[in-house]
């Protein structure tokens, strides 16, 4: 392995995720990750401070991060890696039982705010749906929460719907392909027992349709049993390959 810097932002919120979105209530975390992070790390540690020394990645809510803070930022970041991306497209106004391939890190939107008392670490996926409205559907006017859902009395609300399909990768990829084929290097992967595995082979075969040069794997696992051991075998040794050592010159 060469020397690199691993810097794990906190971007959890009072909902357990900020889906590393742009949101007017719970703050814009796409300007946080891609320009007040860079700078902070930048300026005050032993950095390359140039786009081919910055790699993104990230798993499940930090794989949705990774591709969608990805497809805008290729002026900041040379290499991707996305692991199990999770809320690659919405389900937004579909009934429970429909929620199918995104059920375990990207639920629909609950009827009704979680509860309080389970905001909080550790908490697994209680409150993706929360999460997500807060970060797609704030709403300054909505107490106590801030945001909008998707359904409200069992009816679909068409303009929440839309803006959560707004916000899905797979719908966006399309006006970010000269972006993403900017990158050095894009990796993915998710195991086959994951139930988000149809979304994140779609991811792949999108890219592959329209010539993004990158690599994707499946793997014997399901969401969560194989991050630790696939981190080590995988995603260190992709950015060890793929970030530069070497200072550009100028």
């Amino acid at each position: 392995m060469k020397e690199m810097i691993l810097v794990n932002p906190d971007a959890f919120t009072k909902f357990n995720g900020s889906m590393y979105s742009a949101s007017a209530t719970i703050g814009d975390w796409e300007t946080f990750i891609a320009e007040d992070l860079v700078s902070y790390i930048d300026g005050h540690y032993r950095t390359i401070p140039d786009r081919m020394s910055r790699g993104l990645g990230g798993h499940s809510m930090g794989g949705y991060g990774t591709i969608r803070i990805g497809m805008k930022r290729p002026d900041v970041f040379s290499s991707l890696y996305i692991m199990s991306g999770c809320c690659l497209i919405s389900n937004a106004g579909r009934a429970p039982a429909n929620r199918g391939d995104a059920a375990p890190a990207a639920p629909a939107a609950p009827a009704a705010p979680a509860a309080p008392a389970g905001r909080g670490r550790g908490n697994g996926f209680a409150n993706a749906g929360s999460a997500q409205a807060a970060a797609w559907a704030s709403n300054p006017k909505n107490p106590p929460d801030y945001f909008d859902l998707p359904v409200k009395d069992g009816v679909p609300q068409p303009l929440i719907v839309a803006k959560y399909a707004a916000n899905s990768p797979l719908v966006m990829i399309d006006q970010y392909v000269t972006n993403l084929k900017k990158y050095h290097a894009i990796m993915g992967d998710v195991g086959t027992q994951d139930t988000l595995a149809g979304s994140n082979r779609q991811l792949d075969q999108i890219m592959t349709d329209f010539g993004i040069n990158h690599t994707f794997e499946t793997y014997d696992g399901d969401h969560t049993n194989h991050v630790k051991d696939r981190f080590v075998q995988k995603v260190l040794p992709f950015f060890s390959n793929n970030l530069s050592f070497t200072a550009p010159k100028k």
